[in-house]
């Protein structure tokens, strides 16, 4: 029996492969599915299930495409009603995978679907839980995002039905059990999850602050629900996407890689309304981009940061990328539903040049300019755009706060006639906002290069770990 942890680092997302006897099953498949089918051709085995722990909130699942080009059946637990056709598998049923048996575990408070799935191995040695957003690693799944889908659902009630589940289905099982959970820390789909990506249940039940065995009801829904924050605006419709299907990947990659000369991108870019979205690393970006185009660069958060940005995941995009990486920028876009790329810069920003376009340029300073400006004139304005958590920890004496997340409130307090030097964590998410800002006629901000991290590195800034009440929102 094969077990295969595929993790996604910029999704936190892991999805599984699991084999016996030439027979195969995928848990929670990313959208492009070629890679499993690869996987299971060349250990002449066949993909007899894919299975579905939820509808999954923070990505578009594979599950369509790849049971259309392999012929497996979607599974679902009790409860899920998508808008095509699946297998509704209840609760405590066990299908068989070659020699090995899968044991399905309704386990509703994430979601009402939500459903775990335990593997037994040949000998019925149960052996592996596939917990999906159920239980993470050191976490559980939030209780509030279902809600946003039907609204009578309320945070307090899931998280009643997820103490239930948690305490009658998972907690009774072997603690030498491997759990397999669906996110590992930098998802949003919790709010404790630890980098270790694995877990036996055994340690789960010491170290997992909702397993303690003396906990109530009450004690868990009030711990559970504590401290969450809104959840990024993309995932009712990712949710959505899920239950209710979308376009095949083939479909959304052919469109997107349409290569583009300068003069065609600058056309679409022109009629079209779509947006321009430049995907380069942050300091590259700022040296020289399209005019009206922002940043979001691809090495970093990419698909969650263009979630939290773009609001309609049915908006138009026109890409500009390093030569070479397009189809990877379409894919990754297309995790997160954003389909509708309609072509790309061919060439990238050199080919513009070239071409004698218009470029526009963003002001970027090192940690020990700032200083020195600073110094001249304490009353400098810095923002701090990372997330308010992040600024009440540790900030810049005198700092405004002004989350990337909630950037829209925060523009409405940013003055267009005065200059605002502008950090986050390492230099990411500063330019995100810098770039989002300029296209909408903000053209006195400053980016702030290496962040906080070099802020605090340099030693010539005077940092507060109190709540400062200099603050934008």
């Amino acid at each position: 029996m094969k077990i295969e942890q595929i993790y996604t680092g910029c999704l936190a997302q892991g999805a599984y492969y699991i084999e016996s006897d030439g027979e195969a099953v995928v848990i929670d498949p990313l959208r492009e599915v070629q890679p499993y089918i690869d996987k299971a051709e060349r250990n002449n085995a066949t993909i007899k299930y894919v299975l579905e722990t939820h509808f999954h909130a923070d990505f578009v699942s594979g599950h369509l495409d790849l049971a259309q080009k392999t012929g497996a059946a979607i599974v679902y637990g009790p409860n899920a009603q998508p808008a095509f056709d699946f297998y509704s598998a209840k609760d405590g049923e066990e299908l068989k995978l070659g020699k090995a048996t899968i044991k399905v575990l309704h386990t509703p408070g994430h979601t009402m679907e939500s459903t775990c799935y335990l593997l037994r191995d040949e000998n019925g040695k149960d052996v592996g839980l596939f917990s999906g957003d159920t239980l993470f690693i050191g976490d559980v799944g939030r209780p509030d995002l279902a809600q946003k889908v039907k609204a009578e659902l309320t945070q307090d009630m899931l998280a009643g039905h997820l103490f239930d589940s948690l305490r009658n289905k998972i907690m009774p099982l072997a603690d030498d059990i491997i759990v397999y959970p669906a996110h590992g820390a930098g998802s949003a789909c919790g709010k404790n999850m630890s980098k270790e990506t694995t877990d036996t249940l055994g340690n789960q039940k010491k170290t997992n602050y909702a397993l303690r065995a003396n906990m109530t009801k009450e004690e868990f829904i009030k711990e559970v629900t504590t401290g969450l924050v809104a959840p990024p605006a993309y995932f009712p419709l990712n949710v959505m996407l899920n239950i209710e299907g979308y376009e095949s990947i083939d479909k959304v990659l052919e469109r997107g890689l349409h290569a583009m000369s300068p003069a065609a991108f600058e056309t679409a870019a022109n009629e079209t309304g779509a947006l321009m979205l430049d995907v380069r690393e942050a300091q590259a970006f700022a040296a020289g981009f399209v005019p009206n185009s922002i940043n979001i660069g691809l090495q970093g958060s990419f698909a969650p940061w263009v979630g939290a940005m773009i609001p309609d995941i049915k908006q138009e995009i026109l890409l500009v990328c390093e030569p070479g990486t397009e189809e990877e920028v379409v894919t990754r876009l297309s995790r997160v539903g954003y389909d509708y790329v309609i072509g790309f810069l061919d060439g990238g920003i050199d080919a513009w040049k070239k071409a004698g376009k218009e470029l526009d340029t963003i002001t970027s300073i090192s940690v020990d300019e700032l200083a020195s400006i600073s110094e001249k004139d304490p009353a400098a304005l810095i923002l701090d755009v990372r997330k308010k958590s992040e600024y009440l920890s540790e900030h810049i004496v005198n700092a405004e706060n002004a989350p990337l997340d909630f950037i829209n409130d925060a523009m409405v307090a940013i003055d267009k006639n005065k200059t605002y030097y502008v950090h986050c964590a390492g230099g990411y998410r500063s330019m995100i906002f810098a770039s989002i800002l300029r296209a909408r006629g903000y053209t006195n901000l400053v980016d702030v290069k290496g962040g906080f991290k070099a802020i605090k590195e340099s030693g010539r800034f005077r940092v507060s770990d109190y709540v400062c009440p200099s603050t934008l929102l």
